[in-house]
């Protein structure tokens, strides 16, 4: 197995951080929220770095875009999350690559994206997903990911599925 490894591209707090709400400030830097999908509550603490930022909030009764605690990476490239430590559970398990391809020489040339979608610059390696990978069944997820590594070794490619 891979391990996860976050870009910070920002999708995943835009996305779900949608559902995420503000349900009482208890301090300047403590807030329970409710994640609107489960309806869990939790409390969240904005992290020191953060501490002089507020929560995003909605602008004459526009809805926040994404997560109240999503701010802009103060290193300037992508995103940080000003709750990190407190992050709630969806937050902690989501995995936006579910697998890493590797080519013949050991180089990463693609990786599977949600549950079964190929994001690749390699046509060779889309080629073979195209005409081997996508007519497998996919009622089946850990069946399919045998599969896949089967399909993709007897090319010469190899997956690793990420932890």
């Amino acid at each position: 197995m891979v391990a996860f490894d976050c870009t910070r591209c920002g999708k995943c707090c835009a996305s779900f951080g949608a559902f995420i709400k503000i349900e009482r400030q208890l301090t300047s830097r403590d807030y329970y929220c409710r994640y609107g999908i489960k309806n869990e509550l939790f409390l969240v603490h904005i992290e020191g770095e953060y501490a002089d930022s507020q929560p995003s909030s909605s602008n004459e009764g526009e809805p926040v875009k994404g997560c109240p605690f999503m701010r802009k990476n103060p290193a300037g490239t992508g995103f940080a999350c000003a709750i990190y430590a407190t992050r709630p559970r969806i937050c902690r398990e989501f995995r936006c690559y579910r697998m890493v391809i590797h080519s013949r020489e050991g180089h990463e040339c693609g990786r599977i994206m949600g549950r079964h979608d190929l994001k690749t610059t390699d046509e060779m390696l889309a080629q073979i997903w195209k005409e081997k990978i996508t007519p497998l069944p996919h009622n089946d997820d850990a069946r399919w990911e045998k599969s896949v590594i089967a399909a993709l070794a007897a090319h010469g490619y190899s997956g690793e599925p990420v932890e």
